[in-house]
């Protein structure tokens, strides 16, 4: 393959700059996908090693994410995500896998229990409807943790906010024995571990698409001039874009298992056999209420 993949595990995450600017995008909907190394507590929570990241969809708490995040975990061992807490340290919640579609590198998780239905500090994305356009204004979010070498749950995570446009679609092979399928390049650079991280409009904070790795075969700068678009400022590297996958794939993986998910044109979107009711409408507004913060 002619890209470099983004979920590693920590013991090799190297390093990552968080901006310290204020970010107006609910990054409560953005999770670290870890794996529990510890039985019991220390004085510092759990011990974990960190993979990537993953986003909630719905307050049921299902989450999208890029399925080959999940590829240490197909011989066995239990995924989970850290999830925020008000006024308390993070916790690791178990996630099982509810679906993946391997040629489009994306998979459904689910939590469990569900974080909005107890006092838990999280929030979901709304999906985008539209396709990424070349030359819309993007941001991806991303965690990671504190402490690259040695994380534990009672440090909190940091904060990746990486701001760009979008390049171009591509075409690529996502899993060796898939036929090719569609990407589209940004124009910033991607840090090691943001596989599975959303990609928002900048406008909106709709999801457009999820992180899949590193681009190699071109410059950002050489597709931008291809475009149009502004390149690189003269003297400095010439940036490896990112590539995400379009959200288009996971839309459809999550109505082929009747998921609700939320548009961004409309209050509530449920797809599948279910409608959104009145009745449905206030149990979720209770839901949010008692515990979800956006």
């Amino acid at each position: 393959m002619l890209r470099f993949r983004l979920a590693i595990p920590l013991a090799i995450l190297l390093a990552a700059s968080a901006s310290g600017a204020p970010d107006p995008a609910p990054i409560s909907a953005v999770a670290p996908l870890v794996y529990q190394l510890d039985q019991s507590p220390s004085t510092h929570g759990y011990h974990y090693t960190f993979f990537g990241n993953a986003f909630f969809i719905n307050e049921q708490g299902y989450l999208l994410t890029a399925a080959h995040v999940l590829d240490t975990f197909r011989d066995g061992g239990q995924p989970y995500i850290l999830v925020s807490r008000p006024n308390s340290p993070p916790r690791l919640l178990k996630v099982t896998v509810v679906a993946t579609d391997a040629s489009h590198d994306v998979a459904i998780l689910r939590a469990t229990p569900n974080p909005f239905a107890s006092n838990f500090q999280v929030s979901f994305f709304r999906l985008a409807e539209s396709p990424a356009v070349p030359g819309q204004s993007v941001v991806a979010l991303s965690l990671h943790p504190a402490k690259l070498r040695s994380a534990n749950t009672f440090d909190l995570p940091v904060q990746d906010r990486s701001e760009g446009q979008v390049l171009s679609y591509e075409s690529t092979q996502l899993e060796k024995s898939a036929k090719p399928a569609d990407v589209f390049l940004l124009s910033h650079p991607v840090t090691l571990g943001q596989s599975g991280s959303p990609v928002l409009a900048q406008d909106s904070h709709a999801v457009l698409g999820v992180i899949e790795g590193r681009w190699l075969r071109t410059s950002a700068a050489a597709l931008a001039k291809s475009a149009g678009q502004p390149t690189t400022i003269p003297g400095q590297p010439a940036t490896v874009p990112g590539a995400a996958i379009p959200i288009a794939p996971a839309i459809r993986l999550l109505d082929q298992n009747h998921i609700p998910w939320h548009a961004q044109s409309s209050a509530d979107r449920c797809t599948g056999t279910t409608k959104v009711t009145g009745e449905r409408r206030a149990v979720l507004a209770r839901q949010h209420a008692g515990s979800a913060k956006v």
